[in-house]
């Protein structure tokens, strides 16, 4: 679902930006699309419940919003600043959410600290300054069209640590989704 962020951000960025999406842009835009689709078509089981598809329009709907509004509206901001005020609502709803649902024991391990590294100084510090410093420096689609690299980036890397393997259909899911941003960022 949030793959087709990138579409719909290049529509939003023609809409309430004014930018011009060129052909080169949309047949990459829409190769990147096919691509990711492909990566995790294997993926996807019978058995998924609809339900589960309510997040994924939610973070599809607010990162889009997210992205137009801040190269429109706050491009140059101070990046401490933002990152205190997506962080800190974000770390009391889910301590709110862990006080009322989890025990509140935590098995110190290795495992533990390495995961906590990585998911704050890797995902939440080192990607969204990332991208903060993406939509500053570029402009919407060309960031957006970084998201299909996620997929492939992702399948990549579970070959690499866990031995995962690739379909046909991956590989070539893999490759337009890499040609597709080649494409959409020209």
């Amino acid at each position: 679902v949030v793959g087709v962020q990138p579409l719909l951000t290049a529509v939003g960025a023609g809409w309430l930006l004014g930018a011009k999406v060129s052909a080169r842009q949309w047949l990459g835009l829409v190769l990147g699309f096919v691509g990711v689709a492909l990566v995790v078509a294997g993926k996807l089981g019978a058995e998924f419940p609809v339900w589960a598809l309510v997040p994924a329009v939610v973070a599809l709907l607010g990162i889009t919003a997210g992205t137009l509004y801040q190269k429109r509206y706050c491009p140059a901001f101070d990046w401490r600043t933002g990152a205190v005020a997506q962080f800190l609502p974000t770390a009391v709803f889910t301590g709110l959410c862990a006080w009322l649902w989890e025990s509140g024991r935590i098995e110190w391990t290795g495992e533990l600290f390495f995961a906590m590294g990585w998911l704050v100084l890797v995902l939440s510090i080192g990607a969204v300054s990332l991208l903060n410093w993406l939509i500053r420096t570029s402009n919407a689609v060309n960031v957006a069209s970084l998201f299909y690299l996620v997929p492939p980036c992702t399948a990549l890397f579970a070959w690499l640590l866990f031995g995962n393997t690739f379909t046909g259909t991956a590989l070539l899911g893999l490759g337009l989704a890499v040609w597709g941003v080649y494409l959409a960022r020209q």
